[in-house]
């Protein structure tokens, strides 16, 4: 097959909406795109769409490039120079664009040769500079700060606010939206290098603080009715302020850091937050003046970074990103690719509004890398608040991607789909851990769905930790903490962790990894300490203590990146939990049922895979199918009565005589076997094939080659001739990180035949896992896509041949 061939045969295939069957996965309603009914009930039941986002991103793309002006620029207000060229460059880049597209270069030699004077301009070149290549326009950086900082008011009722321009040049008398521009490039220039003085913060702070209407809201200048958008310009103006200004929820001590300082209520910023949820619409832009409406992109951008910044997913029942990539979709110019808002700007100006329209939906729809859990009225749950926006950044330079992270409020959790998009949850605590007998099952559901729980318990926490490990003990009775040996890539899968200063992590097994890592240790503690890229160079922090925040920021790269794989799901994924038992009839009559063989070698250690597999080849022919996984010995007759049997492994393994008597037979009568070997893991496999040497001696697995009709869709199945591998690379002690590669290569299947017919099929490299967590980087197998497409041929031929 053709390359291009085979990609259209790829998309063909539908993941939507990815569904999860009892233990730990991420898999499993494949579908053809050819029958429409069931490609409009997917619709119905998902809403908007990756692919839609994807497809608006891309044309707005293609619009803004194609107004760029041949100088770089594009058509900017002539009092804002350099104003829509900036903020089009920022839409593009935050879209996806790299950093080297001409476009973007073009941009910056544009940009660089441009001296701004007004506060927006200033603010949004600023902006770009600290995005594309900070080292090289540091310079630019730092004069584009120290020009903003003097045009802070600094005396008078609006101290603290920045207007359009100078102050001393006529500038105005200050207002809300140019001073957060102001705040948001001065934050992004002092994280990268710019020296801001803390007066300047100080000021800000005090004058938004004093703003506040006193129903929560902010306005457009002080003592204005409030709007949503000055409303997020006024909760984004205290967070960065704050975050500047204060030491953070721990203190440095010379070479002792105090991790359990009094916790700290942000009620400006919570207060916010209620006015917004009391009045949330993202069809308009609320105000309390009445009429509201005016400026909806620009509002809409607003809430995309209070949600960011906070790390809120909802605000109030509002899944905010999803409501709005659904209004943005639906309303983009079907022709040009373009938006138009509401208000003068927005609508005479298309550059402005598709940029809105464009930071939204790109900036908005950063993958969860992982979200706190919210689960007491008080603060417990959250002492230290800053510690997992610090350890996202860390990650984010790490993996050289945008990621996010969020905080979910166990309270409003319905479902355990709604936890599932989230890979990791984390769990703080000191005072205990108490949460519903329904909220416990959410949670176990949520690990047996392929989730991650990282979890600690601060300050000494003795009734957190005894809470947390009796909550596991009930949700997972047949799993047990034990402690994480050297050899466990928790210890090197990102980072190398200097031993001197980790704490220890304890891990819980769950199907076909460790699904739990627990320290009853402080550890976000020091990830709050790392405020800025510069806290590990600053010589006036102590030696041990950067190495504490050094070996803290590694421990929770690396628990991360084995929790993910570092692979991500895209915002927009659906993710539904089915845990039904199948479609028979009364009599179980027409119904596709495969049984599982029991064996010594780890026989169900992915129990939910089976289930998996069995429901992907039942959807894909419309045919009945049963989930239940009956476990046969191979001791007596039971197995005689399924058709299909299938069985995996981890370890080595053995048949008695009177088993290995029955399965020949078995297969000599018509039966059929699969198996893979979980984790492509030896021992299973070399013992799988000398089981069988051992009951055909005159035959033996052999490489299916590749144009036998199991790899084709002669069966109703899929084209499988090419598949992508997960490759770990052997490691030596001396690297630093856990790295696999992904090549495409046609599936390593062996068959054993007898009589010409085709009566074992065997992988030795993973399908199991990959239809129960899908993503390991320590696993060697086929990534979840494909598994599901092998192993749906391979039972679809099963049945029919």
């Amino acid at each position: 097959m053709k390359r291009s061939e085979r990609d259209v045969s790829r998309r063909n295939l539908r993941l939507f909406p990815l569904r999860i069957t009892s233990c730990c996965t991420l898999i499993v309603a494949i579908f053809l795109i050819a029958p429409p009914a069931m490609a409009q009930r997917a619709a119905t039941r998902g809403g908007v769409t990756p692919q839609n986002v994807r497809d608006a991103m891309d044309k707005a793309v293609r619009y803004l490039k194609a107004a760029q002006r041949q100088d770089g620029s594009w058509q900017d207000y002539a009092e804002f120079k350099g104003g829509v060229t900036s903020l089009v460059t920022l839409a593009l880049l935050e879209a996806g664009v790299p950093k080297d597209d001409p476009a973007i270069q073009k941009a910056l030699t544009s940009l660089r040769s441009t001296r701004a004077d007004k506060t927006y301009a200033l603010a949004l070149q600023t902006m770009v500079f600290c995005a594309v290549d900070p080292q090289k326009d540091l310079q630019l950086i730092k004069s584009n700060a120290a020009l903003l900082e003097s045009y802070q008011i600094e005396s008078g009722e609006r101290a603290g606010l920045w207007s359009y321009g100078s102050p001393r040049e006529g500038g105005g008398g200050g207002d809300n939206s140019n001073s957060q521009f102001a705040l948001l490039a001065l934050d992004e220039a002092a994280e990268h290098g710019a020296t801001i003085k803390e007066q300047t913060w100080r000021r800000a702070f005090l004058r938004w603080d004093s703003m506040q209407n006193g129903s929560g809201s902010w306005g457009y200048l002080p003592n204005a009715p409030g709007t949503g958008s000055m409303t997020c310009a006024g909760i984004t103006s205290m967070i960065i302020t704050t975050k500047r200004l204060e030491n953070g929820d721990a203190e440095i001590n010379g070479d002792n850091v105090n991790c359990c300082v009094p916790l700290k209520q942000d009620s400006s910023v919570d207060r916010g937050f209620d006015w917004l949820t009391r009045n949330m619409t993202l069809r308009t832009n609320p105000s309390e003046g009445g009429g509201g409406g005016n400026s909806l992109l620009y509002y809409l951008y607003g809430i995309e970074r209070v949600g960011r910044l906070s790390g809120r997913r909802f605000m109030g029942t509002h899944d905010w990103y999803r409501e709005g990539a659904e209004l943005l979709v639906a309303w983009q110019d079907s022709l040009d690719g373009t938006w138009k808002g509401t208000g003068v700007v927005e609508q005479s100006n298309p550059l402005v509004s598709t940029s809105f329209a464009l930071l939204f939906l790109a900036k908005g729809r950063r993958p969860v890398l992982v979200s706190k859990l919210r689960y007491t009225a008080n603060q417990d749950w959250n002492p230290h608040r800053h510690d997992l926006n610090n350890l996202n950044r860390h990650v984010e330079s790490l993996w050289q991607q945008k990621m996010t992270w969020q905080v979910v409020d166990v309270s409003a959790v319905k479902s355990a789909e709604d936890l599932l998009q989230t890979p990791v949850i984390w769990i703080s605590g000191k005072d205990g851990f108490q949460i519903t007998p329904k909220q416990e099952e959410l949670l176990r559901q949520y690990i047996e769905g392929g989730g991650f729980i990282f979890a600690e318990a601060g300050c000494g926490g003795q009734k957190f930790d005894t809470d947390f490990r009796a909550m596991l003990k009930r949700i997972l009775p047949d799993s047990s903490f034990r402690l994480l040996p050297p050899d466990h890539p928790v210890w090197f899968a990102e980072q190398a962790v200097n031993p001197d200063f980790t704490v220890p992590l304890w891990g819980l097994d769950a199907c076909c990894r460790t699904s739990v890592v627990y320290t009853p240790e402080d550890l976000s503690c020091y990830w709050e300490l790392y405020g800025s890229r510069s806290f590990l160079d600053d010589d006036k922090i102590s030696i041990k203590v950067r190495n504490q925040v050094k070996a803290a920021n590694a421990m929770g790269a690396n628990v991360l990146a084995y929790a993910t794989g570092r692979q991500l799901k895209d915002k927009l994924e659906r993710v539904e939990l089915t845990t039904d038992g199948g479609v028979e009839d009364e009599l179980g009559r027409n119904v596709l049922k495969v049984a599982k063989i029991q064996h010594l070698g780890g026989s169900d250690d992915a129990p939910a895979a089976l289930a998996n597999m069995v429901r992907v080849a039942g959807e894909q022919l419309d045919l009945r199918f049963d989930i239940e996984k009956p476990m046969v010995t191979l001791q007596d007759d039971t197995h005689q009565f399924y058709p299909i049997m299938f069985m995996h492994g981890r370890r080595d393994f053995g048949f008695n005589s009177e088993q290995r008597k029955n399965l020949k037979e078995y297969l000599e009568r018509g039966g059929f076997l699969f198996a893979d070997s979980i984790c492509a893991s030896k021992p299973f496999t070399v013992a799988f094939r000398r089981e069988l040497a051992a009951i055909f001696p005159d035959a033996k697995l052999e490489a299916i080659p590749i144009d036998h009709p199991l790899l084709s869709t002669g069966y109703g199945g899929f084209d499988i001739t090419t598949v992508t591998l997960n490759d770990p690379q052997t490691r030596n002690s001396n690297e630093e990180g856990l790295k696999s590669v992904r090549r495409e290569s046609s599936p390593e299947l062996e068959g054993l035949f007898i009589n010409n017919r085709l009566a074992v099929v065997f992988s030795p490299n993973d399908l199991s896992c990959a239809m129960e967590s899908g993503a390991s980087l320590q696993c060697k197998g086929y990534v979840k896509e494909d598994a599901a497409r092998i192993a749906t041929n391979i039972l679809l031929y099963a049945m029919q041949q």
